[in-house]
């Protein structure tokens, strides 16, 4: 076992004794995040029952079962790829001069903040494992059949490197915080495009052609609603490749932006504070 190795695995027993030590508290906040599963499912109940006597109403090629095993899966697709506090983390860390640490100890500054995310998600769905499937079972009736074993494994990658691509995200408006002293309106205006942009407000394919090819081509529809859409077979087995693939792009491509902006923001970087 390589040293990169062991303070890899470190680093991930660290995050997790961390993450474990306020346990409860951390509980307590993922089971409330549960909550809008409900409101939304009463919700779009409201809309798709609007009109009397139409159980069977149809929206845009969705029904309302359809819609909310939909909703349920890009909650799950969300659950892999939110990063919450990550961008405001690295802005502040670079702010205050704590990111010199990473200057003078063999450690990367983006290795760290990914086994330290992987510690959080890991701690995060051992908590929310349980809700997760009691929601989804209460609600079983909504889904289609079971997926094939090719789009039960497509839909895993697409959760797994959805992961990657929230992270890669995130960890660039963070990254900012080397040309801005405050990263905070980025942050909140990414949220806003990201909640619209990623499929989590609507199914994008509800969206104008016009305005749907180019979201489409943007690496937000990879944090929900592609994986929602796997799982719920509406890819074909061409397209689905094809999309894995494109994903596959995006991270490398988000993973050298990445990189380049950190090495651009250690040149400039004075370690002032800390």
């Amino acid at each position: 076992m390589g040293a990169s190795l062991r303070t890899k695995l470190f680093i991930l027993r660290t995050s997790l004794a961390e993450r474990l030590a306020y346990r409860a508290d951390f509980a307590f906040a993922t089971l409330v995040r549960f909550l809008p599963i409900v409101t939304q499912i009463f919700l779009w109940g409201a809309i798709y029952h609007s009109t009397p006597g139409s159980p069977g109403r149809v929206l845009n090629g969705y029904s309302y079962g359809d819609m909310v095993s939909y909703y349920l899966l890009v909650m799950l697709g969300r659950a892999f790829s939110s990063m919450p506090g990550l961008s405001s983390g690295i802005a502040r860390d670079i702010r205050d001069g704590t990111l010199k640490k990473f200057l003078i100890q063999p450690i990367d500054l983006l290795d760290y903040l990914f086994w330290h995310r992987i510690a959080h998600k890991l701690v995060y769905y051992a908590v929310a494992a349980g809700p997760f499937a009691l929601v989804f079972w209460v609600c079983r009736s909504y889904f289609p059949a079971w997926p094939t074993p090719e789009v039960f494994l497509a839909g895993t990658a697409a959760l797994l490197m959805s992961f990657l691509v929230g992270f890669l995200i995130e960890s660039l408006l963070g990254l900012a915080g080397f040309w801005f002293l405050e990263v905070s309106s980025l942050v909140f205006v990414y949220m806003l495009l990201s909640y619209f942009l990623s499929g989590h407000m609507l199914p994008l394919d509800w969206l104008p052609p016009q305005v749907s090819q180019v979201i489409l081509w943007l690496p937000f529809k990879y944090l929900a609603f592609f994986p929602a859409a796997v799982f719920l077979g509406r890819f074909n087995s061409s397209e689905l490749v094809w999309e894995l693939f494109v994903e596959v792009l995006w991270i490398f491509a988000l993973l050298g932006l990445n990189r380049w902006m950190l090495s651009r923001g250690l040149r400039r970087y004075s370690a002032f504070g800390g």
